[in-house]
Order: structure tokens, then sequence, then C-alpha cells
């Protein structure tokens, strides 16, 4: 059900179900035909991005490596703008994603790129943009203009694009049947976040927290550490739940909140160790799951569709993540269409 009178940033919050939709009915034959036209032609992806494009990119990493057998790097663009000492980059196929196709020192990864004779793919929301004509091919988002200085709709767009990019190159029809019915659990997460509204205010005087995934998760973690940074100006530390017991564990005394975010899949049995473990020392527990037990075991529980594939959990459990922090941020006074000292397009060089 859609709320009533939504700020900018909840309105786009709700559009993210209708936007994959439309991404993968649009652009599925573009996504076969750029997949066929690189075959053979790549041993390795390099991914050029910013900000919640580059969190995209985490999930590359998860995403072509454990289905296509591809490392994924990400990029160092200070060697191309600063430095002016680009690395080799032969073999690679290089991708660049952003919601704007703004910012110059993503467009030079892929102007050398191009130089270097790479195949070189652009997932964007502008398709006149300074990336997109620097490309290749390119991968429309289908975002629609995003006005929420905060991304959401066109990250979770661009997780669609890459997770059908995956598909394509691999022949993999069953796992883009899945794919198509992502929008779906994505709907179904959004009416379960209603209650969130309600629950933030436990947490108005919150200064800092962690936020902790892994596997296919940690591109999650990544990426509701930020909203939450951008939206309440909370301190949100990411961390996979391996890393943060190499010492920062040490953080975690009572009453610290903690944001686990914990879908079922092959890594759920490391975060109901580390469940436990928390839960002896008392934090304060988030948890994003559809994992009955640990939502019954949480200070506070953010449910998400059941029956959601590992691979695909990122589209889904970010959801709750955008929701508390703009509800959080709400709770504290600010604006979440409008955070303090950001602006929607970011040029760096």
């Amino acid at each position: 059900m859609k709320p009533e009178n939504p700020s900018i940033l909840k309105n786009e919050i709700y559009q993210q179900p209708l936007v994959v939709k439309e991404l993968l009915e649009k652009e599925e034959k573009n996504i076969q035909k750029i997949a066929a036209s690189l075959a053979g032609k790549f041993q390795y992806i390099v991914i050029a991005a910013r900000g919640t494009s580059d969190n995209a990119g985490v999930y590359a990493q998860y995403l072509f490596g454990y289905f296509n057998h591809y490392q994924v790097a990400l990029a160092t663009p200070s060697l191309y703008t600063y430095y002016q000492s680009p690395p080799g980059l032969k073999g690679a196929l290089v991708i660049g994603i952003s919601q704007s196709g703004q910012s110059p020192d993503i467009v030079s990864v892929l102007t050398e790129a191009r130089k270097q004779g790479c195949p070189t793919l652009a997932l964007v929301n502008d398709e006149t943009s300074p990336l997109a004509q620097s490309c290749d091919a390119i991968i429309s988002l289908h975002a629609a203009p995003e006005k929420a200085v905060a991304a959401t709709k066109s990250y979770t767009a661009a997780l669609a694009a890459l997770a059908a990019l995956s598909c394509a190159i691999s022949h993999d029809e069953t796992r883009f049947q899945e794919l198509l019915q992502l929008p779906e659990k994505m709907q179904a997460t959004i009416e379960l976040g209603e209650v969130i509204a309600s629950l933030a205010e436990r947490y108005r005087y919150m200064e800092h927290c962690a936020v902790i995934g892994r596997g296919f998760s940690y591109t999650t973690a990544f990426e509701v550490a930020l909203k939450i940074k951008e939206l309440s100006s909370v301190i949100a530390e990411p961390y996979s739940s391996a890393d943060f017991r190499h010492g920062p564990i040490a953080t975690a005394i009572p009453g610290f909140p903690v944001v686990l975010i914990a879908p079922t899949g092959v890594v759920n049995e490391d975060i109901s160790e580390l469940h436990v473990e928390l839960r002896r020392r008392k934090v304060e527990e988030i948890i994003i799951s559809n994992d009955e037990q640990l939502l019954e075991e949480a200070q506070t529980p953010l449910p998400i569709a059941q029956s959601v594939p590992e691979w695909l959990s990122p589209l889904v459990s970010v959801i709750p993540g955008q929701l508390f922090a703009m509800n959080l941020a709400l709770v504290k006074g600010m604006n979440p269409d409008q955070p303090d000292g950001l602006t929607k397009i970011t040029s760096t060089r």
C-alpha cells in the first residue's frame, strides 16, 4: 500500500519494484546482445564507480565471481586523473556504473580503457551523459529522474542490470526467471516495512553503529551504512562478519547498535553465530532478515519477503535499510529529501 503524502525519497523507495520490472522488460534483448558481443573478449572485469554505484560494484564482485567465474576489481580513478598513471587493462571488460554519468574521474577510467582497446560498458540513468558517450555499449537503468539526493531506485536498478548481464553471459534462463520474480518480492518487503516508522524513534539519539553482512549481503552492509550516514549523519561503519571479528568487535559493548543483514543463504550460519556472540555482549540488534528465529531475537526486527534467492537478496534486503535510514532522519528532525551539505550530482576528478 502506497503511503499518503510521501516525501520524494519515500516515493522513490516505493517505485523500486516497478523500476526493476521496467528495466528487465525493456533491456532484456539489449543485455543479451551485449553479452553475445562480449563472448571471448575479456578475462576479468574492472568496475569504475563512486558512492552508491561503488557499492553496486561490490555486488558485481560476488555475482560474476560466483556464477561466471570472473575476477572483478574496483578501479582506482585517482591513478587516471591526479597521478596520470593508469594501469594496464589488457584482458579487462571495463564497466562504469553511475546514476548521473557526470563524474569526470569515472569517465576518465572508461576513456582510458577504450584507448587501450578494452570493451567498455556503462550502466547509467542518463543516456546522454559523458559516461554513456565514452562507452561501447549502454544499459539504461530506466529509473527516471531521481529527485531525492540519496540514491535508491538507481541503486537497485544497477543491481538488477548486473544480475541480468550475469545471466545472459552464462545463458542461464533459470536464474533469469528468478530475477523476473524479484519485483514481487521487493513489493512484499515494502509492505512489511510499513512498521519501520514507529520503530525508528527508539534510535533518535543514536550517534554511531556498525552494519554487518557477508557474502552477497556485503554490498548491502555498505549501502545501508551509506544511507544511514547520508540521511541521519550517524557514523555507520560497514563490515563483513569476518572482518568485524578481527578487532572491531571490541566496540560491541552493551547497548552498542548493530545492524545485521541476514537473509537466509549460505552465510546465514556464520551470521547466526555472530548474533549469538552479540547477544552475549548485550548489544542493540537491528536485524534485516527472513529468518524467523533471528527476527524473534532482535530488539528491532526488520523482515524481508520469504523465498528470496540469496544471490538476489541485495535487491530486497536493502529496502528496510533505506526505510530505516529515512525514518531515522525524520525522528532526528532532518530532511531526508535534501540532506545537509549534499547535492544530487557529485563531480570528482
